[in-house]
This record gives structure tokens, sequence and C-alpha cells, in this order.
């Protein structure tokens, strides 16, 4: 197999970091060499955080070079946009639609992109684009907190690896207390874009 890149995106808080280690541990349950690489800007602040994932036979870095990107999956519509030069042309983005403006938008300083812009972008980088309202699905299952394991159901419903492999690795990072979330959000991200 060749090598296959995953960036997750999202900002300080959105569980990013968590969402990346789930992503590196299934790719190692499904038989994969698997490496992981972080990069937490002002995270405390809302910053950007990115997580960068490889699987393959035999994977000596983490870090996804421009162009190699298969599946971007962004937590907030803005964070897709910083990271369009890495996605292969026949990529895919998995993207929430819920906005949080970064402080330079909050002072003024920048403008928030319209919804048409931030669509012709992720419409002109990758094959397939699939928006998401997983704020709104994670607050329904029972907190905002799950909205990264929801998303990370999305993307197991686009790769061919068996449920087992994603539940241990959940079992594994997600903490006790919101285990049963988790799996509830994990398995309604499964179901959410079926059919597409």
């Amino acid at each position: 197999m060749e090598n296959m890149n995953f960036l997750i995106v999202g900002v300080g808080g959105q569980g990013t970091v968590l969402s990346g280690d789930v992503l590196a541990e299934v790719g190692l349950n499904a038989g994969y060499d698997a490496k992981k690489s972080d990069i937490l800007g002002l995270a405390i602040r809302s910053g950007s955080v990115i997580s960068h994932v490889r699987w393959g036979e035999k994977v000596n870095s983490p870090m996804s070079m421009r162009g190699s990107v298969d599946y971007l999956v962004a937590f907030e519509p803005l964070e897709s946009l910083r990271l369009l030069d890495f996605l292969k042309p026949d990529s895919t983005i998995i993207v929430n639609q819920y906005k949080i403006p970064p402080a330079a938008v909050a002072t003024g300083q920048v403008r928030y992109p319209s919804n048409e812009e931030l669509e012709k972008f992720q419409n002109g980088a990758a094959k397939k684009v699939y928006r998401l309202e997983a704020t709104a699905a994670a607050q329904k299952i029972g907190s905002v907190k799950a909205v990264n394991i929801f998303l990370m159901g999305v993307l197991a419903s686009r790769l061919s690896v068996d449920r087992k492999a994603w539940l241990d690795a959940i079992h594994k990072f997600a903490p006790e207390k919101f285990l049963d979330l988790n799996i509830k959000a994990f398995e309604a991200g499964m179901t959410a874009i079926q059919g597409s």
C-alpha cells in the first residue's frame, strides 16, 4: 500500500490532538505502520491545532508534504482553507460548518470568508467535500466535546478499516467518563453521510 496521509485541523479545545491519537492508533490496529505529529499554535487562545497522521507499509516521517494529503478533516471551516495546498487533486475534505472566528476577525483586522468563498476554495482543492453540522450533531448526542469523534466516525465511513480497530482506539484514548458519549458520537458519524 502507498502511504495514506491525513490532516486534522481545528482550534484549541476542539480535541484535534486526541483525534490524531485515535487515527494513528487505528492505523496500527489495522496492521499499518503509523506515525503522527502535532503542531500547536496558540492553542490556549483558540489558535490553530494541526495533526499530521500517516499510514503505510513503512512510515519514516509523519509530516504530510504539500500535494500529498488524501483526507483533510477540519473541525472549523476557516481552518480548512489554511491547508488546502497540502491536498492531492483526488482528495476528500470533511468539514464541520460551525464557525469559530479567530481573534483577528473579532478585532476587525480581517474578514471571515463568506460561505460561497469557503465552498469555492474547498471545491477547487478536493474531489469530494462533505460539509456537516457536526457541532449541532454532537450537542444532540450529549456534548459539543464529542464533535471530534463524530468527525472521526464520518472519516471511518470513507475508509475500509474494520469498525473494531476504531472502537479499540477510542477506548484507548477517550477519557473514561466520556467513553459512552464518544462511542455514540462515532456511531452517529459513521452514518452521517450514508449514500454520499
